[in-house]
């Protein structure tokens, strides 16, 4: 994949995870990856959708019935054919960009010496493992080595990136700019930011400086600091007493320090590994434990020909034990005879943990081998030096899924199932469990295709029992093919959930997956009523929006069901179990809202390039969609102008809208291309000159705000107008992006129009001179009330009014059209009208510029996504599925978790219990009492009026209701006459008035939010839950 050759599309949503730096090193590498059962298979898929040049699948072995338990491009018509060549094809098909090959060459150091990283899953002997690892270490360059391991319920990754391996990008966060409002003339000179946002940087961090006026021979200097608060530091070795003086100005910004990380040779490693990343802080120990479990698997091998234990074999698996033992007693006494010897032991052995390694060695789990692939294949793309590498030694187990101590019993013979690794493991009725699974997948975007190659792989929802419901109401565009592996170029433009129930079922043929296009929210519960949701198992969101989340979290509540929550944002990602009336759901917590930015900001006082491309954005609405979307509703609706004179809207922004409107209609009359080259030259003139002009007429380059202050210091900068240039590509961008928009806005054909065209034609266009003029009202800051517009906003509404085209006149219907903003075609100049408009409000502003990828990202709100993470974690919440299928599990067995796959982290819990709430003598009284959000009150009582739902509070509780609300609407309130008068009627009649429609078949519950007083103490605040009425059966 050469520079020139990537394709933006495609890899769109990973851009803004590595860089386009990054992109170009990938498609340079060449990789092999050795030993394909499921974890090859796992790191092969998600090494090839990233990028890189080559993939070479190595494998000498042959398919058997056991690989299908995670390896999803081997089938029956596979077994006894060589593994690699069995999958090559499949895997080829994943990006068109990288060659993929299948090879069954003996693993000698010639062979490796071609690839610039060599991943072994499937190890050789130790001898031979050695043997390689020194050969990749010693290479020149070195061959980045990443061995990765998955033993039942364990895992192993180590990495080796050579004896010099530089990190440009320890961690992929973008630092902010900051705002420097002064800088003193001293020794060390100290710096003053703005107390918008607290120094975001530490002591000895390294930072530049750039937009400083007076201090200009600083600018594009790097500097180490020491923080002396929150808003003030030292620039550590600067002088200033002798340097001009500070005026204006400046920005700040946090410098990426590399680090240069030495990684010790394999052999080396396995005696002195290090620190271990650190995966759970309840099992500090354990990393330690498997690293010997590993080492003593690998002695086993050795003196059994190369076998790892017999799954579920007590015998052999003990033997592994005993070896353990010996190694740690015999490390532990060459350390008595010499302290400084180099080997490793820990105090004392956890029997257990080697036990449980050595009893499921030989078996591969999908779980484990998606969490695995995801990790490894993240460390093949680091070889870039983007984000930073593993600590050469990753261990990691989940034997919290087991469900219990001892060896399961087989009623089968070993060979006979396709899950035979995970049977081994769980047992012959988990299986079956799994099989009649009812599971509601919601999503089949990138988490979603994740998850059904995961769930058919576990065999989940393969008994007639069972059933997978899948709903996604997107279609497959290009950019998803990077990171929804179910879906290939021939796809697009097909619903997601359809394809994608296609795909997985070649994978396993017994998977029953239902699929729907239907949006899971309060508009389609006709669709998922309470039937629906009350015949579930479990409940496994794979969204990207936390509004459906949300929803779907609250349907968990309220019919008591199990719901598995993931996410991911670039390399980060989270999983979180939620389990009725154990844990807290996933609404109980929210991040904290992201600050807005004012209005009057994006307005007129950026200084980011955030607000101008926002500011584009706004621009691009109100051109080309809103705009024509208020002509055509003109057009639609007879009462348009009188509710648009009857609202809230300021006059400013109805003289606006009116003016559009009138605009559009006098465009028609003479609609042709070169009017719309006209309108977008002056649309320039407008925004980019007269505009400024006015705002500096407003508010002159010396004025002084209510304090004293300058008015143009710290976030507010100063604005210069533009001078139009037709030499200068983004003046001219504008306006061909602007003309050819409003074009397709007016249905004019504009293609034979070349670009040439339109610069000679905009050179000749007479612009009118502009004059500043008074009585112009701008909002100065956020806490200012005033009512941008103009004096004559009143009167110029008037003359539009009254010149505006009677409807029935127009004529128009069917002549214009709205644009409707679409981030991902390159072809309809949107993403390059924000780009052009953003940067000349850059200009105007003296904003560092935004290329087109940056300004794609941040005006379509592209949430940065790859490949790696998102197999990680489905592997992850399909452990905790796992649990779950196992029941009454206690709550310390489930584990919610965060993950960074750049620094790397990983960060597992406990998940917390639901929030009681109790009653507080003299203050609160809860009914029931200790209730959680899981709990409701059910009134079984048929089809209620109010005042047997009155009496029923009254009877159980000794509560007088107050107000009853269903949905949005109050239905009763005993303080309110017409409310009251609806105390003898039917609740669920009171409802169909209200809705003005008939409760759907199988609604069978009226959920009510009530307020109550306890009469005995009116002073008390009664706390209830949700009321549930069942008025039918």
């Amino acid at each position: 994949m050469a520079e020139q050759k990537i394709d933006l599309g495609l890899y769109s949503r990973q851009l803004y995870v590595l860089g386009l730096e990054t992109l170009v090193s990938l498609g340079k590498a060449n990789v092999l990856i050795s030993g394909l059962r499921g974890l090859g298979a796992e790191i092969a898929k998600n090494v090839i959708l990233a990028g890189v040049k080559s993939v070479t699948v190595h494998d000498r072995d042959n398919v058997e019935k056991r690989d299908m338990a995670a390896q999803f491009y081997l089938g029956e018509e596979d077994i006894g054919k060589n593994r690699a060549e069995s999958c090559v094809t499949k895997l080829a098909e994943l990006n068109q960009y990288v060659e993929v090959k299948a090879s069954k060459e003996e693993l000698t150091k010639e062979y490796i010496g071609q690839f610039q990283v060599v991943v072994l899953t499937e190890l050789p002997v130790e001898e031979k493992l050695r043997e390689l690892a020194k050969f990749c270490h010693n290479h020149s360059p070195a061959i980045h080595l990443i061995i990765a391991q998955v033993r039942g319920l364990t895992a192993q990754i180590f990495v080796d990136h050579g004896p010099q391996f530089t990190v440009t990008d320890p961690n992929g966060e973008e630092y902010p700019q900051q705002i420097i409002v002064g800088i003193s003339a001293s020794n060390p000179a100290i710096v003053t930011l703005h107390e918008d946002h607290r120094i975001s940087f530490e002591t000895d961090d390294e930072v530049v400086l750039d937009d400083l006026k007076g201090l200009d021979c600083l600018n594009g200097k790097q500097f180490p600091v020491k923080v002396t608060g929150p808003y003030n530091f030292e620039l550590v070795g600067l002088d200033a007493t002798s340097l001009p003086a500070y005026k204006s100005g400046g920005l700040v910004q946090q410098v990426k320090k590399p680090v240069i990380l030495a990684n010790k040779e394999y052999e080396q490693a396995i005696k002195a590994p290090g620190e271990f990343e650190i995966t759970d802080f309840a099992k500090m120990e354990r990393p330690g434990q498997l690293h010997l479990g590993y080492i003593a698997l690998e002695a086993y091998r050795s003196a059994n020909n190369g076998a790892y234990p017999e799954l579920g074999n007590v015998e052999q698996a003990n033997a592994v034990v005993n070896i353990a033992k010996q190694i740690n007693e015999q490390a532990l006494k060459i350390k008595q005879e010499d302290s400084s010897a180099v080997v490793f032991s820990v105090d004392s052995i956890d029997e257990s943990v080697i036990l449980k390694l050595a009893l499921y060695s030989r078996s591969q789990i999908n779980p484990m081998t998606a969490f695995v692939g995801g990790i490894a294949g993240q460390e093949v793309l680091k070889l870039s030096g983007k984000f930073k590498p593993i600590n050469q030694f990753f261990y990691f187990d989940a034997f919290e899924c087991l469900a219990g101590e001892g060896v399961v019993e087989r009623r089968r013979a070993a060979g006979e199932s396709r899950y035979e690794d995970q049977i081994g493991i769980f047992g012959e009725e988990f299986q079956e469990k799994l099989g009649k699974l009812k599971i509601f997948l919601v999503g089949a975007g990138a988490l979603g295709c994740e998850f059904l190659k995961n769930f058919a792989m576990m065999g989940v929802s393969t008994r007639e029992e069972g059933m997978c419901h899948l709903t996604d109401m997107d279609s497959i565009e290009k950019s998803n093919l990077n990171r929804q592996f179910l879906f290939r170029p021939r796809d697009i433009g097909s619903m997601k959930s359809q394809a994608a129930s296609r795909a997985v079922r070649v994978m396993n043929s017994d998977f029953r997956v239902k699929a729907m296009e239907i949006p899971v929210g309060p508009t389609t519960e006709e669709t998922f009523h309470e039937a629906f949701w009350g015949n579930l198992d479990i409940v496994c969101n794979a969204l990207d929006n936390v509004k459906a989340r949300l929803y779907v979290d609250s349907c968990c509540v309220l019919y008591k069901k199990p719901l598995l929550e993931s996410g991911t944002l670039g390399t980060k990602a989270n999983v979180q179990v939620v389990i009725p009336n154990v844990t807290e759901s996933y609404g109980s917590s929210a991040d904290p809202p992201e600050k807005e930015v004012p209005s009057c900001t994006i307005k007129n006082f950026p200084n980011q390039i955030e607000h101008t491309i926002q500011w584009a954005r706004d621009l691009f609405e109100g051109f080309f969609t809103n705009g024509f979307r208020n002509a055509i509703q003109f057009c639609n609706d007879s009462d348009f102008v009188s509710k648009l004179r009857t609202s809230n809207t300021h006059m400013a922004v109805q003289r606006e809208t009116l003016q559009t409107i009138f605009d559009s209609f006098s465009f028609l009359s003479n609609p042709t291309f070169d009017n719309c080259i006209n309108w977008a030259r002056l649309r320039f003139e407008d925004l980019y000159s007269n505009k400024i002009k006015q705002l500096l007429f407003n508010f002159p380059a010396d004025h002084a705000d209510s304090t004293g202050a300058p008015f143009w210091s710290g976030p507010k900068r100063a604005p210069s107008p533009l001078s139009f240039s037709i030499n200068d590509p983004t003046h001219l961008g504008f306006v061909i992006c602007s003309s050819r928009l409003l074009a397709n806005c007016f249905k004019i054909n504009h293609s034979s129009f070349s670009d040439d065209y339109i610069a000679h034609f905009t050179a000749n266009i007479n612009v009118p001179t502009f004059q500043p003029r008074s009585g112009i009202k701008i909002q100065s800051s956020e806490k200012d009330n005033v009512n941008e517009g103009g004096d004559d906003d009143e009167e110029v509404i008037e003359s539009l009014l009254k010149r505006l085209p009677k409807r029935e006149e127009i004529g128009a219907q069917g002549k214009f059209s709205a644009e409707e903003f679409e981030k991902d075609d390159d072809t309809n100049f949107h993403i390059d009208f924000v780009t052009h408009a953003s940067n000349l409000r850059a200009s105007n502003y003296e904003i560092k510029l935004a290329d087109r990828n940056q300004t794609k990202k941040i005006a379509g709100r592209i949430i940065p996504a790859i490949a790696t993470t998102t197999a990680m974690v489905t592997g992850l919440v399909c452990l905790e599925l796992i649990k779950l299928i196992h029941q009454n599990k206690p709550i310390e067995h489930f584990k919610n978790g965060f993950v960074n796959l750049a620094l790397p982290l990983w960060a597992f819990s406990e998940p917390l219990p639901p929030t009681k709430t109790c009653s507080k003598a003299g203050k609160t009284r809860a009914v029931p009492e200790s209730w959680t959000l899981w709990d409701s009150v059910i009134i079984d009582q048929g089809d209620i009026t109010f005042n047997q739902l009155l009496q029923f509070f009254r009877d159980r509780f000794q509560l007088e209701v107050l107000s009853v609300a269903s949905g949005q609407s109050l239905i009763y309130n005993s303080f309110i006459p017409k409310y009251k008068a609806r105390i003898e009627l039917k609740i669920s009649d009171v409802l169909r008035e209200i809705n003005k429609s008939e409760f759907g078949p199988n609604v069978k519950h009226i959920n009510m939010a009530i307020e109550c007083e306890d009469p005995s103490d009116e002073n008390l605040e009664v706390n209830i839950p949700l009321v549930r009425v069942k008025f039918r059966n």
